[in-house]
């Protein structure tokens, strides 16, 4: 999502959804291959019109294509930031009332409750859940709590 975000920054205003529909030909394709082609066919058609806004997707490939490994379901669900951005923001509102901790056992201290708190907050199911829960125990063994 940063990625599309940051590619939008340097489109105008007039040609934003127009970009936005072939950027999503690139990260909703069904594979690696797909979006790699689809990513040189949108380079190609805005390169003239905007040529610094798909030097991102070309320059850094190799660590967006890697989300190709996941499932459609998997990846819509990636896409959503809304929960890391609401994470982040309770982190900033902890260091903004305390610069400095005791000790590194107070900081991980404030951090785990920091999350317990934030988390309590996100009462909205995510669609597919338990496909995607599979898929990622699977991938990610041992590493997944419930």
């Amino acid at each position: 999502m940063h990625q599309v975000r940051n590619t939008l920054k340097r489109v105008a205003d007039k040609d934003k959804k127009a970009f936005a529909n072939d950027l999503k030909t690139i990260y909703h394709a069904a594979d690696e291959e797909t979006g790699y082609e689809n990513m040189l066919s949108v380079n190609e058609k805005w390169d003239k019109k905007y040529p610094n806004a798909m030097k991102h997707w070309v320059d850094n490939w190799d660590v967006v294509s890697p989300m190709f490994k996941f499932s459609a379901e998997v990846r819509k669900i990636m896409y959503t930031t809304n929960a890391i951005e609401s994470l982040n923001s309770a982190y900033r509102r902890l260091n903004g009332q305390r610069s400095v901790f005791p000790s590194a056992t107070a900081l991980h201290k404030a951090l785990y409750l920091t999350t317990y708190e934030a988390t309590k907050k996100w009462t909205k199911p995510l669609r597919n859940w338990g496909k995607v829960y599979g898929e990622l125990s699977i991938m990610y063994e041992g590493r997944l709590t419930e």
